[in-house]
């Protein structure tokens, strides 16, 4: 049993790289980038200034490691689906976006996006990062797809980019409305929902053949 004042980790050494990504994770969603401080992640995870520096030497670092940890294996999660998958595009796409919208809230990814949003002026290696690490791959999972997909005739012509674009923007606006609105007393989002009924209206407008058409 710890003794009053005794760090939580001393027991868990093996653990504390773990631990202090999660603190980062608090703090950044707390107080922005630029108000986190090297000591309030220290003390929120419970380990000396000098023992942070062990493991990341600036905050920049201590953000990719949340991006990587917290963010990207959700992405890989839906990546892998999209990939295993071998049925029609439609149903493809009613799987991926609410997968990826459970996956958005569960990772506090919407939390991480907020900051790269409201802080990328003053520190556009944040953006850069991001758009490597997350919105460039997400963009090429439905990209890849969508191109298979018009390949065998079941979506019109189109830019796949663009395409792509349509079908995951909402999400970045179900991310801010959770993040910036809600905390300020808007009507709360049911983003599960959001995706699923999203994906519909898309669907509508980039088929080849309407589905459940008239015979």
């Amino acid at each position: 049993m710890l003794q009053p004042g005794e760090p939580k980790w001393r027991r868990r050494k093996d653990a504390r790289p773990a631990e202090i990504v999660e603190a980062a994770f608090e703090v950044f969603a707390e107080k922005g980038f630029a108000a986190a401080r090297l000591d309030d992640i220290a003390a929120r995870a419970g380990v000396s200034k000098g023992a942070l520096y062990l493991y990341f030497d600036t905050k920049e670092a201590l953000f990719q490691a949340v991006v990587r940890d917290r963010v990207a294996p959700n992405l890989a999660a839906v990546a892998a689906l999209a990939d295993q998958y071998n049925g029609p595009f439609a149903d493809l796409a009613r799987l991926l976006l609410p997968t990826a919208a459970q996956r958005i809230v569960s990772s506090g990814a919407a939390k991480v996006a907020k900051m790269v949003i409201g802080e990328s002026r003053n520190f556009p290696e944040l953006a850069r990062f991001w758009h490597a690490e997350i919105i460039g791959p997400v963009l090429g999972i439905f990209r890849r797809r969508i191109e298979a997909a018009q390949a065998a005739g079941e979506l019109r012509p189109g830019d796949s980019r663009n395409m792509a674009f349509a079908l995951v923007g909402p999400l970045l606006m179900g991310m801010l409305w959770r993040e910036v609105m809600e905390p300020i007393g808007a009507e709360p989002l049911d983003f599960e929902r959001l995706a699923r009924e999203h994906v519909e209206t898309a669907l509508g407008g980039m088929l080849a053949r309407r589905e459940n058409a008239d015979a």
